[in-house]
């Protein structure tokens, strides 16, 4: 059975599919304004993984409770069963069965108590039933919002604690966050940064088309792309989607929405104003409607015994694998090594190619100890120096190299690395266009600007021989570039 699914095709209409395995590893944030298919590629995604893997659905509206019926998921009602939430939050970790917590019964902050009681009943579950499983949150805004919300203070922290458990440290136990929400200004940023996989979808406010573009790496004069999107179309990115910004459309789904947009209707035939005050003042003869019976409250026990009837889904994810330190060193060098293969690396900020690597080292699944943005550069330069001149003897001398190097502001650190490994190999002085290419521009003057700075700190000394070859050397290092080769006589 393969770990793949189906969620729709792109604008060439080849098919486009989320790795699930990989999913359950990396978590997937989804943005687009009301009515731009959020719910519809959600219900697509937990239809397409139904009988795979285990369930958990926090729905605020009771969108998705159809979801019963076609798959066999366990609808709760919050506002009736309440009061045993944490008990069967346990009962579904241990049975591994798929439910909806349908939250339309409660107000705001009821549906902020009952879904942090939920979710970290589920979080603080045993060992032993730490199985993987797909935690969807719709209007995730709601339950870790960004600014102070409708309810009061302690639900809020109370929700905001449970939804940072679920993306941050549910990993290890098995739960996958899926966060839907309507506004990225609106959801706390420390959720919304731990997902590693993202559908953006339409939305026309300028703060959240550049947060969108950002989490893409994409840049910000193709934000407005966002506002074109057609409802249902998105654009993915990340492990379990694809490496690089993907148009997705989303494919049909089976089960019906609760929640579609109202239809327009004709309007009832024009009458005379008289008879319309007549039809709103008239004295109703109708007997008044008896008042609505109280729901009968479901028992506690009832809804445990239909999880334990429930067969468990047969899909299992991979454990990550156990790496030595060493083992996760070469695979960063490796990773480093292949992105440096690319000729176009050098002319890309660093960040973007950050988040390049931070994509690769999930798809090779290296765990969250991993360089950040300014380790990263470092490692890039060091090894990026190291491809231009591979052959060098004295290791010493690079060794102290790169600690100097750490002395000097950031912008200087990579030429200065590249002049000093030329020296170590004992190569000629590069140009300056090799020297402007190599940390990413076209202009040597600006090559020739970065020297005269070096210069200025005293990290290099330039001269000219009688040759007219520029030769830097490093007073610290005591080396230098070398001269023109001299033909034997």
């Amino acid at each position: 059975m393969g770990a793949d699914i189906d969620i729709g095709v792109t604008s060439a209409h080849a098919p486009v599919a989320i790795d699930l395995e990989e999913l359950l590893a990396t978590r997937l944030l989804v943005q687009g304004n009301s009515g731009s298919g959020k719910s519809h590629l959600l219900r697509r995604i937990l239809e397409q993984s139904a009988g795979r893997v285990q369930q958990v659905v926090i729905d605020p509206e009771g969108d998705y409770v159809s979801l019963a019926e076609r798959y066999g998921h366990v609808a709760l009602d919050a506002a009736e069963c309440e009061s045993e939430l944490a008990t069967i939050a346990t009962r579904v970790r241990q049975h591994r069965v798929s439910v909806v917590l349908n939250l339309e019964g409660l107000e705001v902050e009821g549906q902020l108590r009952c879904a942090a009681i939920f979710l970290n009943a589920l979080f603080e579950a045993d060992r032993d039933y730490w199985f993987p499983a797909l935690v969807v949150v719709d209007e995730a805004q709601l339950f870790a919002p960004a600014a102070s919300a409708d309810a009061s203070d302690e639900a809020r922290r109370m929700s905001l604690a449970a939804m940072t458990n679920l993306m941050c440290r549910g990993r290890k136990r098995g739960l996958a966050g899926i966060i839907a929400t309507q506004r990225l200004a609106k959801l706390a940023k420390n959720v919304a940064a731990e997902a590693s996989n993202f559908l953006m979808g339409r939305t026309f406010l300028d703060i959240d088309m550049a947060r969108a573009a950002d989490l893409l790496g994409m840049e910000r004069r193709q934000a407005d792309a966002f506002r074109d999107l057609q409802r249902g179309s998105f654009i993915g990115l990340g492990p379990a989607i694809a490496r690089r910004p993907l148009s997705v459309r989303i494919g049909a789904v089976e089960t019906a929405d609760r929640g579609g947009a109202p239809k327009l209707l004709p309007l009832p035939e024009a009458q005379e104003s008289d008879e319309l005050q007549g039809l709103l003042f008239a004295p109703s003869d109708a007997p008044q409607p008896a008042p609505r019976p109280p729901r009968a409250r479901t028992e506690s026990q009832d809804v445990l015994a239909r999880i334990d009837e429930i067969a468990r889904p047969a899909f299992v994810a991979a454990p990550p694998p156990d790496l030595t330190d060493e083992q996760r060193e070469a695979a960063i060098d490796d990773i480093i090594a292949n992105m440096l293969s690319d000729a176009t690396a050098a002319f890309q900020p660093a960040i973007v190619l950050h988040r390049d690597f931070l994509v690769r080292c999930r798809i090779r699944r290296l765990g969250s100890s991993v360089p950040d943005l300014q380790g990263f550069r470092h490692r890039m330069t060091v090894a990026r120096a190291r491809i231009a001149y591979p052959d060098g003897d004295d290791e010493d001398a690079w060794g102290r190299a790169i600690e100097i190097a750490h002395r000097l502001p950031q912008d200087l650190q990579g030429v200065f690395l590249y002049l000093c490994r030329a020296a170590v190999t004992r190569n000629v002085c590069p140009p300056d266009d090799d020297i402007a290419r190599f940390f990413g521009s076209h202009s040597p003057g600006r090559a020739r600007r970065m020297l005269g700075q070096l210069e200025q700190a005293e990290a290099i000394v330039t001269r000219i021989d009688f040759q007219q070859t520029r030769i830097i050397a490093f007073p610290e290092l005591d080396i230098e570039t070398a001269g023109p080769a001299v033909e034997a006589l």
